[in-house]
């Protein structure tokens, strides 16, 4: 494990003033992650669950490009969050719409052919379950407790309850939205991050991002700042060396919790929830050997 040095918000980051708040998701956000995955996978230990993860992606843009008739929050409502600070598409409050739970089996069809055959047998539960069963997993994987989750199913109902909210942020504005009182959460579903980017576009150079595990907005957050707990004293970068080098832990020593951040300005392809699962070893390495705990979530490292 290689450490790089610290610096201060000063040090990495301009006064903050025009920039954009809040990127909603790209109509080719499922595309470029499968094509992310695949990248990943030649030589990789976690090769063929990252080719897995790739096909489920391809699946995710086909049904994220199929038309839809979701409902989206009203303009009163869009503008009641606002004023509170509220994500409007927090999954407490914007019920799943039904069509989810067929995407799920869609997502079976789709990429299950590639899991090993003792992964094919643990989705008996999912493929014999009835609705009540598979809203209750997706409650579990959206507000816990983990030990309550099916681990085998979790993968393609992550992958259809992500297709669902990203389908619903794209139709929204940033202007429409808020930002909540705690910036470790989506402004638009209120879910929490899986990791963070630093960005290259002009208007966001070199400023960092928030990427939501859910929908796939990315919300802006100072860097050299503690997601968790807002402290800015000594914070830590930690990566692999020799490998990954646009991957680094974000970590705090006054909350010991720690956040990956991706440096598109050293890896352009670089996606949150594909370089998550491909560096897995450095959460291994921060979780037992520095002994943080990571604040990220990704659905299909459960």
């Amino acid at each position: 494990m290689i450490t790089t040095p610290i610096l201060g918000p000063g040090q990495v980051e301009a006064p903050v003033g025009g920039i954009p708040a809040l990127f909603l998701p790209a109509a080719d956000l499922f595309v470029l992650r499968s094509r992310r995955f695949d990248r990943l996978a030649p030589g990789h230990g976690l090769a063929d669950y990252l080719l897995f993860l790739a096909r489920l992606a391809e699946w995710q843009q086909q049904e994220l490009d199929s038309p839809t008739d979701l409902d989206l929050p009203d303009v009163h409502l869009l503008a009641q969050c606002r004023e509170h600070a509220m994500p409007p598409l927090a999954p407490a409050g914007w019920p799943r719409h039904p069509s989810w739970r067929d995407a799920v089996f869609r997502a079976v069809d789709a990429a299950a052919h590639l899991l090993p055959a003792k992964g094919r047998q643990a989705l008996t539960p999912l493929l014999h379950g009835d609705f009540s069963w598979l809203d209750t997993q997706a409650h579990t994987l959206l507000n816990g407790p983990a030990a309550e989750l099916d681990l085998a199913s979790a993968p393609f109902i992550g992958a259809a309850l992500q297709v669902q909210w990203t389908r619903l942020a794209r139709g929204l504005q940033p202007e429409q939205l808020g930002r909540p009182e705690h910036p470790a959460i989506c402004p638009v579903c209120g879910s929490p991050p899986v990791a963070a980017v630093i960005r290259t576009e002009a208007s966001a150079r070199g400023l960092r991002y928030l990427h939501c595990a859910l929908c796939g907005s990315e919300w802006h957050l100072v860097r050299a700042k503690c997601v968790q707990c807002d402290n800015t004293r000594e914070i830590g970068y930690y990566g692999l060396e020799n490998a990954h080098p646009a991957v680094r832990a974000e970590a705090c020593p006054e909350c010991r919790c720690y956040l990956k951040v991706l440096v598109r300005e050293h890896d352009a392809s670089v996606d949150p929830i594909a370089d998550d699962i491909a560096t897995l070893t450095l959460d291994l390495l921060m979780e037992e050997k520095q002994e943080y705990a990571n604040i990220g979530t990704n659905f299909f490292m459960m």
